[in-house]
């Protein structure tokens, strides 16, 4: 399958990579300035393809940078020069990831609101939430009911358009296990061996623990 959706602009290639529950569908809104900067692409991570769409391989952040490799590859084949990838949150961990194993690949990363530990964190909190999601929502207003409008614009932009509503676009029991990883074990050497310039962008509200990203800036090697 086609891994990268080609969103226009020219020159060098700029990968953007979604968060957890994301899409690539859900950059619609920065499209416009970013392709003056590169010829950009959108992706779908493994376990965001589709209710339906699986994987055969267990959910893993080597799994996930595997596949993100692969789609980075032929991005930097058919431009001849490294990719800028773009990471929110899941996707940023993933970008510096392979920013670390695939140097070659990479020419920038930016990361947007992600720290390498969360160790000692757990999805329970979170998996109620999750699991009383419905499988569809029928009506627009019934997704901002349930995420606000901010986020409900976010997912009427990542879940799967039907005749009858809005399907989620995979599956949460996938989700938590995706996030419970992230929980026990700490990703600080990865970022630590990325060469690239980095760009770090932490939110307002975010979820990252307090501290991380400056640190991330003082021990990066060209933050």
């Amino acid at each position: 399958m086609d891994l990268l959706t080609p969103q226009g602009g020219a020159g060098r290639p700029v990968v953007l990579v979604h968060g957890l529950m994301g899409r690539g569908s859900t950059w619609s809104r920065q499209l416009p300035w970013l392709t003056r900067l590169g010829q950009v692409y959108t992706y779908d991570a493994p376990w965001h393809r589709g209710r339906e769409v699986g994987d055969p391989h267990p959910i893993s952040t080597e799994r996930f940078v595997a596949d993100l490799g692969s789609a980075v590859e032929d991005a930097v084949e058919s431009a001849g020069e490294p990719a800028v990838l773009v990471g929110h949150s899941m996707g940023a961990l993933h970008s510096w990831c392979l920013a670390a194993t695939s140097p070659e690949l990479v020419a920038a990363v930016v990361v947007e609101d992600m720290a390498p530990d969360f160790r000692g964190r757990t999805t329970g909190p979170w998996e109620p939430w999750v699991y009383a999601l419905p499988v569809e929502f029928t009506s627009a207003d019934q997704v901002y009911e349930a995420f606000g409008p901010v986020a409900g614009q976010y997912f009427l932009e990542a879940f799967d358009r039907t005749a009858t509503g809005w399907r989620l676009h995979g599956r949460p029991d996938k989700w938590i296990e995706i996030a419970a990883e992230w929980g026990r074990r700490d990703y600080g050497d990865q970022w630590r061996e990325v060469m690239a310039p980095t760009l770090l962008v932490e939110a307002g509200a975010g979820v990252t623990p307090p501290g991380q990203m400056r640190t991330m800036a003082e021990t990066a090697r060209r933050a």
